[in-house]
């Protein structure tokens, strides 16, 4: 089996999609790997790292592409400098396996079904104990929590911790974490580590126990209705429910130093959580980070990949931050899609298998046999067609 790992081509993109030791063990299992020429030089792979590990380097993408059986990418395909498309490269029939946030990436899922691509999108794996290890929205998401929180120091005009010297003592800041998935989860064990005093909520008041085991004192509302969305997704809140939170979240923004809001519903699209009214609440000199701002941000004064202030709030909405990270957010992603490809991989036929039956396969494929098979990208196309029909 050919497997190919090209360069990226999404702007401020770092990362690779699999790094050297990788390549190393997929060419022991019998595959042809090939890189394209450059990929993992902004993640400190340098070229020769991927000779060394038995992988072919290409200079030309269309060839890279074009001769692979499956392609190994970080990001959804997206439009080439030439005014082509990735996607379109790839040869009919060819298994795509990368982060694709297909809902987000409409244009591209469409392009792969017509191309009769068999696309598997890692962001959608099930939230199964055998999947843990592929899961690159897990892996992906504790480096935005922590770079997240890291970032917000970073414009707080004061200390995280407590510290008693000569010239008195000055407080802790006070750190509100909002939404405890795996980015929340790490930006509160980041704050804590810097000494902040952390208090964090969500809408599933299930996770308050995670929430205290990495040190932050969990807040919430008795719901109305169960937020939960399955697999360990938060849902959208019922409008009671929603009024009520509102009210909470106001209330407490207004007493703390920095808000980090990571709220995504189904781990794709953020909800809006702070307005104007409650960024102007809080307290001069206080930091909003919207660590929702690739699912189109928490707050409604944030402007994607800026930094604003309003009132004396900074407010910030980075994107892309395991790129900022790229030499570990590469070896995490990579591990995630060797496990992948490992688990279905026939070593007498040295190729990875498609199954049908196996309930990640299924659970995670976008694009098979000429169509989009993954129900909700399916439902935001339709939409999407009705709307400009």
């Amino acid at each position: 089996m050919k497997i190919a790992v090209p360069k990226e081509i999404r702007p401020g993109e770092n990362r690779v999609a699999l790094d050297p030791d990788a390549c190393r063990k997929l060419a022991q299992l019998g595959a042809q790997v090939a890189v394209g020429a450059g990929a993992g030089a902004q993640a400190f792979f340098p070229d020769q790292a991927y000779r060394d590990a038995g992988a072919a380097l290409v200079d030309d993408p269309a060839r890279l592409l074009g001769e692979a059986d499956l392609v190994a990418k970080v990001n959804a395909p997206l439009p080439r400098p030439d005014g082509g498309h990735e996607a379109d490269l790839l040869r009919p029939g060819a298994i795509l396996l990368a982060s694709l946030f297909p809902t987000r990436n409409l244009e591209a899922m469409r392009r792969l079904a017509m191309r009769e691509v068999t696309a598997f999108s890692t962001d959608c794996i099930p939230r199964i104990t055998r999947a843990q290890a592929m899961d690159t929205l897990s892996s992906q998401a504790n480096i935005v929590g922590y770079k997240g929180v890291l970032l917000g120091a970073v414009e707080l005009p004061r200390y995280f911790p407590m510290l008693m010297t000569a010239a008195g003592t000055t407080l802790q800041a006070r750190v509100f974490v909002i939404g405890a998935g795996v980015a929340g989860l790490q930006a509160i064990a980041t704050a804590k580590r810097l000494g902040a005093s952390v208090s964090a909520t969500d809408v599933r008041p299930e996770v308050k126990e995670q929430i205290e085991s990495v040190g932050g004192r969990y807040v919430g509302i008795e719901l109305a209705k169960s937020a939960q969305a399955g697999g360990g997704y938060a849902g959208e809140l019922s409008s009671e429910d929603q009024a009520r939170q509102a009210r909470m979240l106001a209330e407490h923004c207004a007493t703390v130093d920095m808000v980090v809001t990571t709220a995504l519903i189904g781990g794709v699209f953020a909800p809006k959580l702070l307005d104007e009214a409650i960024v102007r609440s809080m307290k001069p000199g206080s930091v909003v980070v919207d660590l929702g701002a690739d699912g189109g941000g928490n707050c409604t004064l944030s402007r994607l990949g800026e930094t604003v202030l309003v009132g004396g709030v900074k407010v910030l909405a980075p994107l892309n931050l395991p790129a900022t990270l790229p030499y570990h957010a590469s070896t995490t992603f990579s591990r995630n899609l060797l496990n992948f490809l490992g688990a279905s991989w026939d070593k007498a036929g040295q190729a990875f298998k498609l199954d049908w039956e196996d309930d990640i396969q299924k659970g995670c494929c976008v694009t098979r046999g000429g169509r989009v098979v993954h129900g909700p990208t399916l439902k935001a196309l339709e939409s999407l067609q009705g709307a400009t029909s």
